[in-house]
């Protein structure tokens, strides 16, 4: 695997307890995301190195950074249809893109804007942008939120061959880790390294409502 590891416990010391952070693994030129696939799809992604076959550039696709939040969606590999976890290394200007262009996916006062003017942006954005809680390695709803950005029409077709630059399989150590879970062992457990990811743009932080310190 080409994804930087660390044991969970020292990075939970350095982790922000609560606000909205974009946990991730990434670097100026890209960023680590996940999803999970049923074996046919996750094969044939690896394999060709973009998504096709089975895979639906019709549906909307949800991509999320915070690996921990990934393994809370998909059980950690053991739900039907999600078993083949896949980690994403997607080009940053790419990531900034969908967000640039991201409309949040349910209405509430803080946007600053009339509840027709979000249903207008909805209609015309093909954009998803979601904050929900993060969760510990057992599950657990935490205060500190978690995005998930999901993904349709252009930006599916852009995301499914352009904006990649390496999909890798990591089923094998999801497993693995989800043992120390299991064992109630968090002393082994290791996980991709991740940190709080702010951007240069205040106008897109504010937009996302990052909290930078």
């Amino acid at each position: 695997m080409k994804i930087k590891l660390k044991k969970y416990k020292e990075q939970l010391q350095d982790w922000p307890q609560k606000g909205h952070h974009i946990m991730a693994q990434y670097d100026d030129e890209k960023i680590i995301v996940y999803q999970s696939y049923k074996r046919k799809i996750g094969e044939f992604t690896v394999k060709n190195q973009y998504f096709g076959g089975e895979f639906s550039l019709e549906r909307m696709t949800w991509i999320k950074p915070n690996f921990l939040w990934m393994m809370y969606r998909n059980g950690w590999g053991t739900k039907e249809g999600q078993e083949y976890v896949l980690a994403l290394h997607l080009k940053m200007s790419a990531f900034k893109r969908y967000l640039e262009n991201a409309v949040y996916s349910s209405y509430d006062h803080n946007l600053e804007i009339s509840r027709e003017e979000w249903q207008d942006q909805i209609k015309e954005s093909s954009v998803r942008l979601q904050w929900d809680p993060d969760h510990d390695p057992f599950g657990n709803k935490l205060e500190r939120r978690a995005i998930q950005i999901g993904l349709r029409n252009e930006f599916t077709r852009s995301f499914a061959k352009e904006d990649i630059i390496l999909i890798e399989d990591i089923s094998d150590f999801v497993q693995e880790q989800h043992h120390f879970v299991l064992n109630n062992s968090l002393e082994n457990l290791i996980i991709p390294e991740e940190k709080p990811l702010v951007f240069n743009d205040e106008n897109l932080n504010k937009k996302l409502r990052l909290n930078q310190n």
